[in-house]
């Protein structure tokens, strides 16, 4: 079964109560610091979830797929995320 952020606030709801509205700032609240953490370099770390963080990944040659020529992909940062054991060990006892 897939969540989606609307199926996330709906779980928080449920959980904590209030209204919806409040569920759904709640959620925006916690992606929206993850992200703005991320964009500063920093990381974010969740007990029992893992660990956001952002890296940076060097310059590359790529190539085009249509044309097969060479396109020049510049550095970047891009986010990375590492699951808690916790999080790993529950996802392999669920087989």
């Amino acid at each position: 079964m897939n969540k989606n952020k609307a199926a996330l606030a709906e779980v928080v709801h449920e959980h904590v109560g209030g209204s919806k509205a409040s569920a759904e700032r709640a959620v925006d609240a916690i992606i929206e610091t993850i992200t703005n953490t991320l964009k500063e370099g920093g990381e974010v770390s969740i007990a029992g979830l893992g660990i956001f963080s952002a890296k940076m990944r060097a310059a590359r040659t790529a190539r085009n797929p249509k044309t097969g020529e060479p396109v020049q992909v510049p550095a970047m940062r891009v986010p990375k995320f590492r699951a808690a054991k916790g999080l790993k060990d529950s996802v392999r006892g669920s087989e």
